[in-house]
C-alpha cells in the first residue's frame, strides 16, 4: 500500500521546498517534473510553468514530463487527460508511483529546489526576451573616416537584433496558440465521449423498454426528450 496523502504531501514539499496543501495542486504537473529533475538533473525547467492557472498550460508541462520519460527510457503511461483536471484520486495514484520510482533511483544528497526554479525561470526570461544583445560598436579606419560607414553598419546591427527579437516572440505565440488548441481538442474529445456515454446508455433504455411495455412503455417519453436534446443541431 501506497504512502497517505499526508505522508506524500510532507515528503514534496520538503524535497522541493513548496506548500502544497492538497495533493491535487500537483495535476499542473510542475512538481512531477522537478521531482524527476531530483532524480536526474537534466529536466528542461525553463519550460516548465509553476505558476499556472491555464489546462493548456498543464498539458504543457507533462509534455515536458513525457520527454523526460523517454529519455530515460521510464516505461510508465502518464494518464494527461485525467491528471490535468486535478483530482485527487488520479493524482494520488500517480503520486504514490512517482515517490516510489524517487526512492529507487534518488542518488542521495542535497537538492537545491528553490536554486533549480530559480535557475529554469531566469533562463526562460532570457529566451522570452532574446537574450542580451551585444553592443554595437563602430570602429575607426586607419585614418580615422567612413565615420557614416560605422554608423550604418551599428544600424544594420540594431535592426538584425530587432528582427530576431520579434521572431523569437512570434514564435513564442506560435507555440502558446498550438498549446491552446491542443488543450480545447482534449476537452472537446473528453465532453463528446461522455455525450456518446450517455447516448449508448439512453437508447439501452429506450429498446428495452418498448421491448418489455411497448411504445407506450411508462417513463420512455423522458428518455426520447432526452434523444432528442443530444440529437438537437442547434
Amino acid at each position: 500500500m501506497g504512502e497517505s496523502r499526508m505522508e506524500l504531501l510532507a515528503w514534496l514539499n520538503d524535497l522541493l521546498q513548496l506548500n502544497y496543501r492538497k495533493i491535487e495542486q500537483a495535476g499542473t504537473g510542475a512538481a512531477y517534473c522537478q521531482i524527476m529533475d531530483s532524480i536526474y538533473g537534466d529536466v528542461h525547467l525553463t519550460k516548465v510553468k509553476f505558476d499556472t492557472k491555464h489546462e493548456y498550460e498543464y498539458i504543457n508541462n507533462y509534455k515536458v514530463l513525457q520527454h523526460t520519460f523517454e529519455k530515460h527510457k521510464i516505461d510508465k503511461i502518464i494518464l494527461v487527460d485525467r491528471l490535468v483536471k486535478c483530482k485527487f484520486q488520479d493524482n494520488l495514484e500517480f503520486m504514490q508511483w512517482i515517490k516510489r520510482f524517487w526512492d529507487q533511483n534518488y542518488q542521495g544528497g542535497t537538492y537545491d529546489a528553490v536554486g533549480r526554479r530559480k535557475s529554469g525561470a531566469a533562463k526562460a526570461a532570457a529566451i522570452r526576451s532574446g537574450g542580451s544583445a551585444p553592443p554595437a560598436v563602430a570602429r575607426k579606419t586607419a585614418g580615422g573616416g567612413h565615420a557614416g560607414g560605422a554608423s550604418g553598419t551599428a544600424g544594420a546591427h540594431s535592426v538584425d537584433n530587432h528582427s530576431a527579437a520579434m521572431i523569437i516572440e512570434l514564435n513564442k505565440q506560435i507555440s502558446e496558440l498550438k498549446l491552446t488548441v491542443d488543450g480545447l481538442e482534449k476537452e472537446r474529445d473528453f465532453y463528446f465521449g461522455k455525450l456518446r456515454d450517455i447516448e449508448i446508455i439512453v437508447q439501452e433504455h429506450i429498446d428495452s423498454l418498448e421491448q418489455e411495455h411497448g411504445e407506450n412503455a411508462p417513463d420512455i417519453g423522458v428518455f426520447k426528450e432526452i434523444q432528442t436534446i443530444l440529437y438537437s443541431t442547434e
